[in-house]
């Protein structure tokens, strides 16, 4: 319990109670591991769509270079409002409802954003495992810096690679905690940059 509370925030080393975030979340923001989409999406049901997203290639290449991890997000956010100003407008070629379209690209998003959210949230709860671990094996190391300091025939050499060894363990510690938060924000931005392509549909509904 002492490495957790070494390794998280006070109010994740505490949460110690029914209903609490696992121990393998460090972050401040509360965990959730999947989006439903009602939470975000007031318009029709995307399970009533009569056809994936991607079948629908300009919808598909809308939401592929929104979604991309090279897109920069206010340019995936302009991207999207663009053409949902276009396909509410009747810009488009295709002949379909601008509501149903709309609401694919809205499936399509939320389909590939929610995915790479959990991807992220994966690569937290891993590194948060790690970071303990980590905190055992320099345990462990202290142990045996003690028990080598106090032996009349422990080598200098075996004493000096031991503390080489736990100072870059308490290193690659320190840099991999430090990296932690900026970790933290990524499933919020990507929830966010979500929020705001939906307004930008909704608006054209």
């Amino acid at each position: 319990m002492l490495l957790m509370i070494l390794l998280a925030p006070p109010s994740i080393a505490n949460a110690q109670y029914p209903g609490a975030e696992p121990l393998d979340w460090p972050c401040e923001q509360r965990l959730i591991p999947v989006l439903a989409w009602g939470s975000l999406w007031d318009g029709p049901s995307p399970d009533a769509l009569e056809q994936q997203w991607w079948e629908d290639e300009e919808v598909g290449a809308v939401v592929r270079y929104a979604t991309a991890r090279e897109t920069p997000r206010d340019a995936a956010i302009a991207r999207v409002r663009r053409f949902a100003e276009s396909v509410a407008s009747g810009q488009q070629s295709v002949d379909q409802n601008p509501e149903q379209r709309l609401t694919l690209l809205f499936a399509g998003l939320f389909e590939r954003i929610d995915r790479e959210r959990s991807r992220v949230i994966a690569i937290i709860r891993s590194a948060a495992r790690a970071q303990v671990a980590r905190l055992d094996r320099m345990s462990m190391m202290i142990d045996r810096l003690e028990a080598l300091n106090a032996s009349e025939t422990a080598s200098e050499d075996a004493i000096e690679r031991l503390q080489e060894a736990l100072y870059w363990e308490r290193q690659t510690f320190r840099m991999r905690q430090q990296a932690l938060p900026a970790f933290c924000e990524k499933p919020y931005l990507l929830e966010e940059s979500l929020s705001r392509m939906v307004r930008d549909i909704r608006s054209q509904m």
